[in-house]
């Protein structure tokens, strides 16, 4: 038997990406997603032509898309962002480590929780969506708000078993 090219071809091992990698992965999602909540707090309501349309494409329900909604939600997103980058960049053992260790974690959780219902609603349950959404919901999600959130999820898991960051100062 003949031996093929292909025995000869080495065998390159999938890269998993760096903790500072998936950091800026995270962050610049959760970053973007604040600065439309902060965009849509000011009354715009792009890409959609009103608030209700607006809702039902970003939540499957109708729902207020006003400031005190909105901001709270642009905290928690900038939030997330600024801990999982600080734990890529810090580390474990900073003296602030098992703040961004926790708070990456969270983020791994939120993510995970929101890819999970996303399958879900994926499959046709229905369940927290009103019936008046129409179909854009469903095709966002299905393209891309849920294979968002698991990404998101993998990526802030990577950064909190990432090996420790160099210090400088604890």
């Amino acid at each position: 038997m003949k031996p093929t090219l292909r025995a000869h071809v080495p065998v390159r091992a999938a890269r998993t990406p760096t903790p500072t990698a998936a950091a800026v992965v995270v962050a610049t999602v959760l970053t973007s997603d604040g600065l439309l909540h902060v965009l849509w707090s000011t009354g715009t309501t792009w890409p959609a032509h009103d608030a209700t349309s607006l809702s039902y494409a970003v939540l499957g329900i109708a729902a207020p898309f006003t400031p005190p909604v909105l901001l709270p939600l642009a905290t928690l997103l900038f939030t997330g962002a600024a801990l999982v980058t600080g734990r890529a960049r810090l580390g474990r053992t900073h003296r602030l480590g098992r703040l961004l260790q926790t708070g990456t974690v969270a983020v791994a959780c939120g993510t995970a929780v929101r890819g999970v219902v996303g399958i879900a609603w994926a499959c046709g349950l229905r369940t927290g969506l009103d019936s008046g959404a129409g179909d854009t919901f469903h095709w966002l999600n299905l393209a891309l708000y849920t294979p968002l959130c698991l990404v998101l999820t993998a990526a802030a898991l990577r950064v909190a078993a990432g090996e420790e960051a160099p210090t400088r100062d604890r």
